[in-house]
């Protein structure tokens, strides 16, 4: 799979990485986790909260990609995990529970 930097700006693929499936730039941090995060209500802001490390512009250039993927991520998401497991896994920052 081929990630075109023009349209996903901070996305990329390494198959040294998470066994290839796209991440965004310079981090561990899968589209797919950033569409689970998005998928279990998470806005953008809590994503950022969370997630300290990121920009805006990364989170977002990860949910453009997901929604132009949305078919086949969502097919990942169903076969790899389930919405309890994402759950257990996310540390709300206090700030994003503020809003």
């Amino acid at each position: 799979m081929t990630v075109s930097k023009a349209i996903y700006p901070y996305i990329t693929t390494n198959v040294g990485i998470l066994g290839g499936v796209p991440i965004i730039e310079e981090t561990r941090i899968s589209v797919r986790a950033i569409a689970g995060y998005y998928q279990m209500g998470m806005t953008v802001d809590e994503i950022l909260a969370t997630l300290t490390h990121l920009r805006p512009s990364q989170v977002l250039s990860a949910l453009a990609y997901y929604f132009d993927h949305q078919q086949e991520i969502d097919r990942d998401l169903a076969n790899a995990s389930d919405v309890e497991f994402w759950k257990s896994q996310v540390l709300i920052h206090p700030k994003a529970s503020s809003t």
